[in-house]
């Protein structure tokens, strides 16, 4: 299969497609800080949403997908879409409110960009928020804990196109799971929540999400265009 995972600097995901024998490839503005610059894109993934494309991948070699990608799994940013976000639209002056307005457009607009690529697959993440209202609920509610190696709590979504949901690959009991208000633990370090790691840390594919995302949608039959 031909993968395109969008908005993914750290190829969680891309390197679970690539350990299947999958021709994926992860594409964001950032380079890349999973190790494999030959898979990753850096630069804008709009113009590769629909396939037919030619591109350049960091290690300076040339590809080409001539249909359309058989898979498309995106991360688009959630700070303006996410509950959490939605408070800082009610702070500061009335500048800085529309600033953060135009912010939420934006990414409300690039989300259906997403959504609305030439792909039969296609997987689209993000936290609980407002897309929910402004475009349909989600498909698929999961935590990382229902994934086998994750004890993470993050509830997240996904909007399928063609796609089954994802389904859980472990029971973790409640007193197993990590979740608090003042912590966040990743690869068994804990990390404030005012820490700058955080955020970034927590935008990742948690590793079990990936492979189950890999395990499961990676059975596809490939697009005939």
């Amino acid at each position: 299969m031909k993968v395109l995972v969008a908005c993914e600097e750290s190829q969680t995901v891309c390197k679970a497609f690539r350990a299947r024998g999958h021709e994926a490839y992860s594409c964001d503005i950032q380079e890349p800080s999973g190790g494999h610059p030959e898979w990753h894109i850096k630069g804008d993934v709009l113009p590769l949403l629909n396939g037919r494309c030619e591109f350049t991948t960091m290690d300076g070699q040339a590809h080409r997908i001539d249909g359309k990608w058989d898979l498309i799994i995106a991360h688009p940013p959630c700070t303006r879409l996410c509950n959490s976000g939605q408070r800082w639209l009610l702070w500061g002056n009335q500048e800085y409110r529309e600033a953060k307005r135009k912010e939420q457009l934006q990414g409300v607009v690039f989300f259906m960009q997403m959504i609305g690529a030439d792909c039969d697959h296609i997987a689209v993440e993000n936290p609980s928020g407002i897309m929910s209202t402004l475009y349909r609920k989600p498909d698929c509610v999961y935590n990382p804990y229902d994934f086998h190696g994750e004890t993470e709590t993050k509830k997240t979504c996904l909007w399928l196109k063609g796609l089954p949901p994802l389904k859980p690959t472990q029971e973790l009991p409640k007193d197993q799971r990590t979740q608090g208000i003042w912590k966040a633990h990743f690869d068994g370090k804990c990390y404030a929540w005012n820490d700058a790691e955080t955020a970034k840390l927590r935008s990742k594919t948690p590793y079990g999400v990936a492979e189950a995302m890999a395990e499961q949608w990676g059975r596809l039959e490939r697009s005939e265009t």
